[in-house]
């Protein structure tokens, strides 16, 4: 790697100022864990649903602000607090990616705070 920029767009909130949104190197993007938090209200909805769509829309703010995009993806890693929730993740992860979807990591955590169900984070080339 042989220049490396955190980047963080103020479109989306960031839960935390410990680290960036994301870091780009020469040739990937590489997003933190990524949240449902609506950027209008601040809020995130009870839904699993509604959480896992707005951190798809989240992800692609923040691909778009740093010049790349959702079909950029390479891999991505979707924290589940339920492990139930397979085929509402497919059916979401198909509408964001309907052709060539990316390689992709299910695993189940403990209960994140604030009632988060669901956070994603991804590589994408930049």
């Amino acid at each position: 790697m042989s220049d490396r920029k955190d980047f963080s767009t103020t479109k989306v909130p960031r839960m935390t100022e410990v680290f960036p949104q994301a870091v780009i190197t020469d040739q990937f993007i590489f997003v933190s864990g990524t949240t449902g938090v609506d950027p209008v209200t601040g809020k995130l909805s009870e839904s699993f649903e509604e959480q896992l769509r707005q951190a798809f829309v989240n992800i692609n703010t923040i691909l778009t602000e740093a010049g790349s995009s959702l079909d950029k993806i390479v891999k991505t890693t979707v924290w589940m607090v339920s492990g139930n929730e397979f085929s509402i993740l497919n059916k979401v992860y198909a509408e964001f990616f309907p052709h060539h979807a990316p390689a992709r990591s299910t695993p189940q955590v403990t209960p994140f705070p604030a009632g988060i169900l669901v956070s994603v984070e991804c590589i994408a080339q930049v």
